[in-house]
């Protein structure tokens, strides 16, 4: 994963060997910039990051002047970030060892919600109350999509006639039983196990994204730079984490061939051509994924990064779809509708249905919105 991010670097040196190039065909150099008349300093107005044209420009402008460098040992902030995508990494994979992929899906829906409370409390964000309701129904369309997968799964299984014939407290009192019953049983508590921690990953998850959109509107960074930064702090800690599990872990008996054998990781990795072809792959798409979701979180926030990362269950379900790995179910179409719906409204794409959630303006109406021309007297209009 940080080596795909690292890989960032090779297209920071290509844009500037091709800015290098461009500047020996011409008359200026590449940092030249013309110098100010003094009776334009006053008139003048400078462009901020805040005050973009553009919100797909906002990650592009150079340095303003509502931001600071980050240059010298303020880029060991990016190491913040960092160390939470390691954490928070770690422990989903680990909670995925003992639930299904459709209860990850599930826990991991709950990103949303901590990435908005952390961006009220910490970046002191303006939510209103359409905005939570829309994260609610993300939430909710999230846990309809697992629970679609959680259905098919139990699908499988035979039915039994006679069983459905039961009356309703029969049924209830036999479920209060066996759940009675499992309480103790060791799947049920490697299951809660893995939910906790998958859902305890969020945390880590929301706090990176938090610290990043920190970074990039206090600081002068583009986020090309920021993926790249972030996959040499990560790269590092990686490597000596991953030193000391091995030989302290990892060359025992009992690690011997596991997880934190780093020896037989690398042979497997090296030795196998499906192992290695797709961690190349994995590496040049978690590179592009991580710049486009930092230019979401320098253009927009990090809530609607995470409304966004969220919705790439939809394109996943489409390819799986496509390539028959899944079957199509209604209960997941209505999952994903409630997914886009409260993405489209979250971002101001969709009215929310209930006039009482929209927030009222102090500046008074918005007469773009209505499409009526301001009134204009007559005798303006003949001078015209």
């Amino acid at each position: 994963m940080f080596i795909g991010e690292m890989g960032c670097w090779f297209v920071v040196f290509g844009f500037y060997m091709t800015n290098l190039i461009r500047s020996r065909y011409t008359q200026e150099p590449v940092l030249y910039q013309p110098v100010q008349q003094e009776d334009e300093d006053d008139d003048m107005i400078r462009p901020t990051s805040q005050e973009a044209a553009s919100p797909a420009m906002k990650p592009f402008l150079p340095n303003a002047e509502d931001r600071a460098p980050l240059g010298g040992w303020k880029v060991t902030l990016l190491a913040i970030p960092a160390c939470c995508d390691i954490t928070g990494t770690t422990l989903m994979n680990v909670g995925l060892l003992f639930v299904a992929a459709s209860i990850y899906q599930m826990t991991r829906g709950a990103l949303v919600l901590f990435v908005g409370a952390f961006s009220v409390l910490f970046l002191k964000r303006k939510l209103y109350l359409y905005h939570w309701l829309s994260l609610l129904v993300v939430v909710l369309g999230v846990g309809l999509v697992g629970l679609a997968g959680a259905i098919s799964s139990g699908d499988k299984n035979p039915h039994n006639d006679a069983e459905d014939k039961l009356d309703l407290a029969r049924t209830a009192m036999l479920m209060a039983r066996e759940v009675a019953a499992q309480a103790a049983d060791e799947a049920v508590l490697q299951t809660i196990l893995g939910v906790f921690l998958i859902a305890f990953a969020q945390i880590f998850t929301a706090t990176q994204f938090c610290v990043e959109e920190f970074i990039l509107e206090k600081y002068a960074l583009q986020p090309l730079k920021v993926v790249a930064w972030e996959g040499t702090f990560g790269l590092l800690v990686t490597l000596i984490l991953q030193l000391i599990l091995h030989f302290t872990v990892g060359t025992s008996e009992r690690g011997q061939y596991g997880y934190f054998d780093a020896q037989e990781g690398y042979r497997e990795v090296f030795n196998n051509r499906t192992i290695a072809v797709t961690s190349l792959m994995i590496m040049v798409s978690i590179g592009g994924f991580n710049f486009f979701g930092l230019s979401v979180t320098r253009s927009i926030s990090a809530t609607s990064r995470s409304i966004i990362d969220t919705c790439r269950t939809l394109f996943i379900w489409i390819v799986s779809l496509g390539l028959g790995w899944e079957s199509f179910k209604w209960l997941q179409v209505a999952g994903f509708a409630l997914l886009v719906y409260g993405t489209f409204t979250f971002n101001d794409l969709v009215q929310p249905p209930i006039k009482a959630l929209i927030p009222k303006r102090r500046d008074g109406p918005d007469l773009s919105s209505s499409g009526l021309l301001p009134e204009v007297p007559e005798e303006e209009i003949g001078r015209h």
